[in-house]
């Protein structure tokens, strides 16, 4: 049996495990392996036991006319289980594209990631962070933070390049001269998240479901969770998110955390003065939320070795959207069956 490691329990990764493991079946015994605490990457959903769930990164899923039939099959199978649901709330201050639809995830975000690990059927470890990659005859030998090794017949590697690239090992070094200089110039954007839970009493009286604000320096989205995924609130309190412009992601990337959340606090109650008591707040850097500057020609992946196979992919190698991650785990998948299939 072949032993694939994919590293990022996001949504490239996943879905990449899912198609794999549907194209080669018993085949292959897959592991993902991701260094949080839980699954989803930016596709995070943070909760508190008696409130409404909140999404830390991806808010919702636009699907433009063009994805929507290209990846019509993925999101059939998401709809018809449930996972994603037409967006019925307004968003003050989008800018809609023709013919292009909103989706949310009743659940939470990381839903759509939790459903594609579970359709492929993955040894999943969590809290693992992968310090090396070495080549090791026919195989990869992969370390991670314990200091443990495990080997494999295939990796793919699907964080944020820099991450990538700050490993030690062989990645690197089978890098060719022009695969580094594509690489380096991968630029992301930096932005924090802020989650306020209120208990059950409270009421968020505000005119918008979603808003993406223009008048501030710090604040460049809000939402109303609830409101967003039409949930009824008898049973759990109410949560608001805050995502801050880029300017304060760059701004304040390595400021004091406790300094990033009085700054955008004292702006939301600028903005919105009406606000009750949070029971709980929670504060999430994402020093990679974006991709600004891909891959130059978006290729998908990129191939670093074929034997034994090393894949680099992720929206590094397309664009930060759900339909960028499906490219680069359909782009994988193509390459991950041939030479799989052909080697072995």
């Amino acid at each position: 049996m072949l032993r694939v490691l994919i590293v990022g329990a996001g949504l490239t990764g996943s879905l990449c495990a899912c198609l794999l493991r549907r194209a080669l079946q018993n085949r292959v015994h897959i592991q993902v392996w991701d260094k949080a605490r839980g699954t989803g990457g930016r596709m995070a959903t943070s909760r508190v036991s008696e409130c409404v769930g909140a999404d830390l990164g991806a808010q919702y899923i636009t699907a433009t006319k063009f994805y929507k039939n290209k990846h019509h099959s993925l999101y059939e199978e998401l709809v018809s289980s449930g996972v994603l649901v037409p967006m019925s709330c307004s968003v003050e201050g989008l800018q809609q594209k023709d013919e292009s639809e909103n989706f949310i995830s009743p659940k939470g975000t990381s839903h759509i990631v939790k459903h594609f690990l579970q359709q492929s059927g993955a040894e999943v470890h969590l809290l693992r962070h992968v310090t090396s990659v070495c080549l090791r005859g026919a195989s990869w030998e992969v370390e991670f933070s314990e200091g443990q090794t495990e080997s494999f017949d295939a990796v793919v590697l699907t964080m944020p390049v820099p991450q990538i690239l700050q490993l030690r090992g062989d990645v690197s070094r089978c890098l060719s001269e022009q695969q580094g200089a594509l690489l380096a110039q991968v630029r992301y954007s930096s932005r924090f998240a802020l989650v306020l839970f209120f208990s059950r009493d409270s009421s968020l009286d505000l005119e918008h479901d979603l808003k993406y604000v223009s008048n501030s320096p710090c604040i460049r989205y809000i939402s109303v969770e609830h409101r967003k995924r039409d949930t009824d609130l008898s049973d759990l309190g109410p949560s608001l998110v805050v995502h801050t412009s880029v300017s304060f992601g760059s701004q304040y990337l390595d400021s004091d955390p406790v300094q990033v959340q009085t700054l955008i606090l004292d702006e939301l109650h600028r903005l919105l003065p009406q606000l009750p008591q949070p029971i709980s707040i929670k504060t999430h850097k994402w020093r990679f939320s974006q991709v600004v500057s891909s891959v130059p020609g978006c290729p998908g992946h990129m191939t670093v070795l074929n034997e034994p196979l090393l894949l680099l992919g992720g929206d590094a190698f397309t664009h930060s959207n759900f339909d960028g991650c499906a490219e680069s785990a359909l782009s994988m998948l193509s390459t991950l069956t041939e030479t799989l299939m052909t080697s072995h």
